[in-house]
């Protein structure tokens, strides 16, 4: 149980070390803000729309200013609780945490899971920090089931596998990416989803070893994938047709068995 949340949130994330944050004195963009102690906080298992943030040449991502601006009313000047499940720190030396907003009533708010609802971020996770991530994919599918936020903006458009042309012309995005997996093979210490008949086309994900040890932790085999509809999420790039590297499970979520 997690000691001063309510029992929704405790269940949510019952492994979670917490620990106080302090009072929040700036929202930085839709997932990063800074405490009192200046502590910067990047809200893990999360992903908002991104500012420039100073970077030259950096576009303003579709909504941006609107999550920064949801954030800062949910959060600034209030005190949080930071629970920890995994990696705490990266290596830019921020925090990185599940945040738990008092708002003051009797049931602090989990911010992460508010921003998702609200369809002002979705779900961004890490083979390193892997708590919380059900709760936040329900959230993310509510959101996007109603068209909320950036489920509405073609930019964040959920892209279809079996159109690989437009997937090249993604690379570098984080995107989430849904189709029928023709064939789950392995071969050596990989094993590859194959979305289309041309593996040097179409579109792949592709699970490297250390991610198949996490697949297996899970009592989870990749192989059965084939003949599934999945949603596949994660960075594409390019190495024989457009291709997402999946490091961790909860990067597909399976839509229907054949």
């Amino acid at each position: 149980m997690l000691i001063g949340l309510d029992p929704a949130a405790a269940q949510a994330c019952e492994t979670l070390r917490l620990v106080p944050g302090g009072t929040v004195t700036q929202v930085t963009d839709g997932d990063t803000l800074v405490l009192d102690s200046g502590l910067v906080v990047r809200l893990i298992g999360t992903q908002a729309p991104k500012l420039p943030l100073g970077r030259e040449g950096f576009p303003t991502w579709p909504l941006a200013p609107e999550a920064q601006a949801e954030l800062t009313a949910l959060a600034l000047n209030r005190s949080v609780t930071l629970g920890y499940g995994g990696e705490e720190v990266d290596r830019y030396e921020r925090a990185l945490a599940h945040v738990f907003v008092e708002t003051g009533t009797d049931t602090p708010v989990w911010a992460q899971q508010h921003m998702v609802e609200k369809g002002l971020a979705r779900v961004y996770s890490f083979p390193d920090n892997r708590q919380c991530l059900d709760q936040l994919l329900a959230a993310e599918g509510r959101a996007r089931a109603e068209r909320l936020g950036i489920w509405a903006d073609p930019y964040y458009s959920v892209r279809a596998a079996d159109r690989p042309s437009q997937l090249l012309d993604l690379a570098g995005h984080y995107e989430l990416v849904e189709g029928r997996v023709l064939l789950a093979d392995q071969s050596g210490s990989r094993v590859y989803l194959n979305f289309g008949r041309f593996w040097k086309e179409d579109f792949t994900a592709v699970i490297e070893a250390p991610a198949l040890k996490l697949f297996s932790g899970d009592g989870r085999d990749p192989l059965s994938l084939e003949g599934a509809l999945v949603r596949v999420r994660g960075w594409v790039d390019v190495r024989d047709g457009p291709r997402i590297e999946i490091t961790h499970p909860e990067q597909i979520e399976v839509l229907a068995r054949p």
